[in-house]
C-alpha cells in the first residue's frame, strides 16, 4: 500500500497479501487476511478460492458492469460509528416484484480489529448493517413481527434475492446466481433481516443512513445519488414535527380556554328586555309592527345579544328587527327566522330547524335604545307565540371555537402528512395499506 495512506485505527497491522490470478494472472490484493474465503479478480471476473495456495477457480462469469459500477471504489476507506473500515468487496442483488427485477448494492466493509460490517444502498438509500449479536424472536402474528434485544419490529417483506455481479473479497462462499430467501422487519430507522439458504439462517441489524453522510464518511468526490420514493427503514422527516406542532397546539389550547373563562367571568351578561309577544292569525304585517319601550344601555361600548324563541311546529315566524338609538336615531337592522318542522318517513323520525335564534349585535355604545319589530309569517299560520330576550355585553364562545380549530389545523396538516409517508412505505410492502372500499348501488 501507498506510505501516504493512513492506517487503519487500532495498533500495526499485518501487510496485505499479494497474489497473482491463475486465469489471467492480474494482481490480487487480500485485505482481510485469513478472513478470506473468496476473492473476484478485477481483471477477469474469476471467482477464486482464497483459502488455496494457488487460488483455484471456483466460478468464472461474464461481467456486466455497463453503468452500473460500485459508487464506493474498493479499497475506499471511511469512518463508521467512529471507526475506520476499508472497502473491500461490493456485490448486486436484486429481487423480483411482478417481473420487474430491482437492484440493490452492498458494500463489504471490514477493520482487522473491528470485524466485518456492511453498507447497503437501494435507489439512493443507505443503511449501515452488521451481524446481529444475539438471535431474535420471530413472533407468530399476522402481520409476523421479531423482537431484538427489547424491541420489536414488523414484517416489511420476505422475497427471493439473487447475486448477478460480485467484485473484491468476502469471508464467504460467494457465487453470482446465488440465490437467499431474505425476510426483512422494520422499526425505523432500524431494519432487521434474515437471510436464508439451504442450511442456513443469518440474522442482520441496519440502520438507515443518509447518502451526504456516506460521502462525508468515505470523503467521495461530488454528490451522492437522489433517494428515491420513501424506503421500508427511513425515518419520517415529520415525527419531530408532529411532537413539536401537538405540543404547541396543546399550549396554545390551554391558553385559549383560559382566555376564554377568563372572558367569560368578566362578561356582565346584563339582562336588558325579555318580553313575550303573539302573533295572530292572519294579522297583516303592517299591524303586527311594534316597537318595544325604551331601555337603557350603560357603561362601556360592548356587544348585546338578541334571542327569539317560539312555540312554531311544522312552520315558521320571521321577524324584522331595528335597534335604534332613540337620541341619534342610528339604526341596526336584521333579521331573524325562527322554524321548526317535523315528521316521520321509511327511515324513521326526523326533525329540521330550531325553536330559536340568536345573534349578538357587536359594539353597540352606551345610550337609549327600543327595537322595532315587525313579524312575518304564512298568511294562513295559526296562532305564534314569541319571546325576545335581550342581554348586554355576552362572551361570543363562536370565536373561540373558530380559534380552536385555526390551532388545530397545523397539527392536523403535519399528522396528515406522516400518514401519507408512512402509506407510501407501507404501499411498498408485503402488507400494504387497505384501500377505502366503495359502497353502493351501481
Amino acid at each position: 500500500m501507498s506510505s501516504s495512506t493512513p492506517p487503519l485505527s487500532g495498533p500495526p497491522k499485518p501487510q496485505v497479501t499479494a497474489l497473482n490470478c491463475p486465469t489471467c494472472g492480474a494482481a490480487i490484493t487480500l485485505r482481510s487476511f485469513e478472513h478470506a474465503i473468496t476473492v473476484v479478480c478485477a481483471s477477469c471476473h474469476s471467482i477464486l478460492d482464497a483459502k488455496d495456495p494457488h487460488l483455484r477457480v471456483l466460478q468464472q462469469f461474464q461481467a456486466i458492469v455497463g453503468e452500473d459500477p460500485p459508487l464506493i471504489p474498493l479499497g475506499t476507506r471511511g469512518k463508521v460509528r467512529g471507526t475506520e473500515f476499508e472497502v473491500i468487496g461490493f456485490q448486486r442483488r436484486n429481487i423480483k416484484s411482478e417481473g420487474i427485477p430491482y437492484d440493490w448494492h452492498e458494500y463489504l466493509l471490514f477493520n482487522p480489529y473491528k470485524g466485518f460490517r456492511y453498507l447497503t444502498e437501494f435507489q439512493g438509500h443507505w443503511n449501515d448493517i452488521s451481524i446481529c449479536k444475539d438471535l431474535p424472536v420471530v413472533g407468530q402474528g399476522f402481520p409476523a413481527t421479531a423482537n431484538y434485544l427489547g424491541e420489536i419490529y414488523r414484517h416489511f417483506q420476505t422475497a427471493d434475492a439473487n447475486t448477478s455481479y460480485v467484485i473484491g473479497e468476502f469471508p464467504w462462499q460467494v457465487r453470482v446466481g446465488e440465490h437467499a430467501s431474505v425476510t426483512d422487519y422494520v422499526r425505523p430507522p432500524r431494519v432487521l433481516s434474515a437471510e436464508r439458504t439451504p442450511g442456513e439462517v443469518s440474522w442482520s441489524i441496519g440502520e438507515y443512513m443518509y447518502g451526504q453522510d456516506v460521502w462525508k464518511a468515505f470523503h467521495l468526490p461530488g454528490n451522492p445519488p437522489n433517494a428515491i420514493g420513501v424506503y421500508e427503514n427511513q425515518p419520517s422527516p415529520m415525527n419531530a414535527d408532529i411532537r413539536r406542532a401537538w405540543t404547541v397546539f396543546a399550549v396554545f389550547a390551554i391558553l385559549l380556554v383560559g382566555l376564554m373563562a377568563c372572558f367569560d367571568m368578566l362578561a356582565r351578561k346584563e339582562p336588558i328586555l325579555n318580553r313575550a309577544y303573539q302573533l295572530s292569525p292572519g294579522e297583516p304585517r303592517d299591524e303586527a309592527s311594534f316597537v318595544t319601550d325604551v331601555f337603557d344601555l350603560n357603561g362601556r361600548t360592548s356587544n348585546l345579544e338578541v334571542l327569539t324563541s317560539s312555540d312554531v311546529n311544522n312552520n315558521w315566524i320571521y321577524l324584522n328587527y331595528a335597534l335604534i338609538n332613540e337620541d341619534t336615531g342610528k339604526a341596526w337592522d336584521f333579521g331573524r327566522e325562527v322554524s321548526f318542522y317535523s315528521g316521520y318517513d321509511s327511515d324513521g323520525s326526523w326533525s329540521e330547524g330550531a325553536k330559536k335564534d340568536t345573534v349578538v349585535i357587536p359594539s353597540v355604545p352606551a345610550g337609549r335604545y327600543y327595537l322595532r319589530i315587525e313579524p312575518e309569517a304564512d298568511p294562513r299560520h295559526p296562532h305564534i307565540d314569541y319571546w325576545v330576550t335581550v342581554r348586554r355585553d355576552v362572551p361570543v364562545l363562536e370565536w373561540y371555537g373558530l380559534a380552536f380549530f385555526a390551532l388545530l389545523l397545523p397539527p392536523l396538516a403535519v399528522t396528515w402528512r406522516s400518514m401519507s409517508f408512512e402509506r407510501s412505505r407501507w404501499s411498498e410492502s408485503d402488507h400494504p395499506p387497505t384501500p377505502i372500499l366503495q359502497t353502493g348501488n351501481d
